[in-house]
């Protein structure tokens, strides 16, 4: 990526979504004040324009790492729960406080000549914090059994009984409250006519709505690793030992 520093905020913004985390971390309004080159508004905040286009670089880079696909069927399973911790609930945990606050403006702003906005914020505001609670079921119980099951059965040792019962018993509920953030995630594109901005959208509704979109991709992968891969690994792991 070669940014250039005459392009205004708003057109980096635009042109690569992931900037506009860079530029909320470093306060570089790219809203009202987006008519700024990059140059300009990294001197009005006083900023290095170095380290602004480094870290714009290196979100790039990030996003294209994510893109490299793992063979998840065969790699160790403590292999895959690290990358879905690192990567999927990582980036619904920061995306989550991010997208609160925009919500919040956004709403401010647009809420009363766009009332489907109230619902589109509801629904985020309910999956936002299933999510939250189901994240921390999943790290505090039923990953580190998976993983020390895995450990136990590679140094063939027996593999202690889970306090659950069965794995079968919490994948059972994961999997009913990942159903629940999928149907969250439909009302959510259904409301807002496929995250599509309104024409009178400002830079800031614009951002929401891509946002919500990468965010509704990124629990889709999120979802399918767990149902798909790592639950009936685990369940298949379970019943040979």
């Amino acid at each position: 990526m070669s940014v250039s520093t005459a392009k205004t905020v708003r057109e980096v913004a635009v042109e690569f979504p992931e900037a506009t985390r860079i530029f909320e971390r470093f306060g570089i309004d790219y809203c009202c004040g987006g008519s700024k080159s990059l140059e300009e508004a990294c001197a009005a905040s006083n900023l290095s324009v170095d380290q602004v286009l480094d870290s714009l670089e290196l979100a790039e880079q990030t996003a294209r790492a994510k893109q490299k696909d793992r063979n998840w069927q065969t790699e160790p399973l403590a292999d895959l729960v690290a990358h879905i911790n690192s990567t999927h609930h990582k980036y619904t945990r920061e995306e989550i406080a991010r997208l609160r606050p925009l919500f919040d403006k956004v709403y401010s702003v647009h809420g009363k000549n766009h009332p489907e906005l109230q619902q589109v914020r509801a629904s985020f505001q309910g999956v936002a914090q299933e999510l939250t609670t189901h994240m921390m079921k999943e790290e505090m119980m039923l990953f580190p059994y998976i993983v020390r099951m895995e450990e136990a059965v590679i140094q063939k040792e027996p593999v202690l009984p889970p306090p659950f019962g069965t794995v079968q018993n919490p994948v059972a509920m994961m999997m009913h409250e990942h159903d629940s953030a999928g149907d969250a995630l439909r009302a959510m594109r259904q409301a807002s006519a496929g995250y599509t901005p309104p024409g009178d959208a400002c830079i800031s509704y614009q951002t929401l709505y891509k946002a919500l979109a990468a965010f509704e991709t990124d629990l889709h992968q999120h979802i399918h690793l767990e149902n798909n891969i790592l639950f009936p690994r685990a369940i298949e792991m379970e019943r040979g030992h």
